[in-house]
């Protein structure tokens, strides 16, 4: 049955996806905020925690801390079997050939630096890099450090009013010259989910290794770096249900060997003196110092967690959610939606006549409702639509529509208010 023939409330009644149990999942959304249940929609700038991650991290500080990779004690063991048992984790859900492609970083924002000034570091002045008009600040700001250091050219792919790539355009930057292509798979601030893997063909036509941004991706669908064939594709944890502060850079073995270490420090080398260094293996070539292990011992229980949780049966309700919120608040007077691309994640992104997006968004949260307001850290983004801000507001799967129908309401009187 095709679901976009059927009205979007009938569609999310439809589907076997049981929401409720799964928000009994997640402690915070029984918090109340000014006397009303919160409305969660802030997904897009972190997404809350389920159960079994809190308890991972719990688990972890109770029973087994001790620093992992250099202790032969039981604790020290015990660590780093949780630790090393979070990166096949990650490896299988993205499937990466080996857990030598899978590097631990704080963020998909220091796995881009990483891949600037380590990748990056290897080019010449004139040489160039691809972008997009959409992109978060985070695969912007260090190319520009590496265009003020070494001299590179910056291009950007152009998108259309509806917030899609053109993608002509984009094949048309192509050259000689270009070095790498580095694109976001969904926009934080309009929702748009790129063609990555027909923008990766084309790059590959060039032979010119491509990089993405999955940071907004991996919280909405599976993704397979093999089938993408992508050289490079990083995310956040805190994203995907896990803790803040860890993160992964995905990157193919050969161009990882190749690449020297972005920081030094422990862990990341085998032998030191003060005539040289000999680094260690991959990955742990880029894992400077002791790493972040709560945070990955959490995220290996987020991806448990959504394996367990069937993400195409979730996927599916976030797309039936989103095009019930399109139609309602498609209805609100003055209300002007910012990216109206055909393939969207579960964002909406909208303006008000005449109501900034901050009072707006202060008014919404005094009903309880949790969004984002402002730039999302994607200024071009805003420059292109002329607007200083817009009100997202990014759903989950443990969002429903009954929260969606708290926000339609506190539109219309944020109207009667402000307008």
């Amino acid at each position: 049955m095709n679901v976009r023939a059927e009205t979007a409330t009938q569609a999310v009644r439809r589907l076997s996806f049981d929401v409720e149990r799964v928000r009994g999942d997640f402690p915070i959304l029984e918090e109340s905020v000014r006397g009303q249940p919160i409305a969660y929609l802030d997904n897009g700038a972190t997404a809350q925690k389920p159960a079994a991650v809190i308890e991972a991290i719990d688990h972890y500080y109770r029973h087994d801390n001790a620093n992992v990779h250099r202790g032969v004690h039981v604790l020290s063991e015990r660590a780093t079997a949780a630790y090393e048992g979070a990166r096949e984790k990650v490896r299988a859900y993205v499937n990466a050939g080996s857990t030598r492609e899978i590097v631990f970083v704080r963020s998909t924002t220091e796995a881009v630096n990483l891949v600037a000034q380590s990748f990056g570091g290897a080019f010449a002045p004139g040489d160039e890099v691809v972008i997009s008009t959409m992109e978060h600040h985070a695969n912007i700001v260090p190319w520009q450090l590496l265009r003020d250091r070494i001299g590179i050219v910056l291009r950007v792919v152009p998108m259309n009013e509806a917030g899609e790539l053109d993608i002509d355009a984009y094949a048309s930057l192509l050259g000689e010259r270009t070095r790498l292509v580095s694109f976001t798979h969904v926009s934080n601030a309009l929702g748009t989910i790129n063609p990555v893997k027909h923008m990766i063909e084309i790059a590959h036509r060039h032979e010119i290794p491509v990089m993405v941004d999955g940071a907004q991706a991996v919280p909405h669908m599976r993704v397979d770096v093999r089938d993408l064939d992508c050289e490079f594709y990083a995310f956040s944890g805190h994203k995907m249900f896990a803790p803040t502060g860890i993160g992964v850079l995905y990157g193919k073995e050969a161009l990882l060997e190749a690449m020297p270490p972005y920081q030094g420090g422990g862990d990341m080398i085998k032998m030191v003196t003060f005539e040289r260094t000999v680094f260690n293996d991959l990955p742990y070539k880029f894992e400077a110092g002791t790493p972040n292990i709560a945070g990955t011992i959490g995220l290996g229980a987020a991806v448990d967690y959504l394996d367990a949780l069937g993400m195409e049966q979730a996927a599916l309700y976030e797309q039936t959610l989103l095009d019930y919120a399109v139609e309602r608040l498609d209805t609100v007077p003055g209300l002007r939606f910012i990216g109206t691309a055909n393939q969207k994640a579960s964002v909406v992104s909208f303006v008000m006549d005449d109501i900034h997006p901050h009072d707006l968004g202060t008014v919404l949260d005094h009903a309880g409702i949790a969004v984002r307001a402002g730039h999302h850290c994607a200024m071009p983004v805003m420059q292109y639509y002329g607007v200083p801000a817009t009100t997202r507001a990014s759903m989950a799967f443990y969002n429903t529509t009954e929260e969606v129908e708290r926000l339609y309401a506190a539109l219309l009187d944020a109207r009667k208010r402000l307008a």
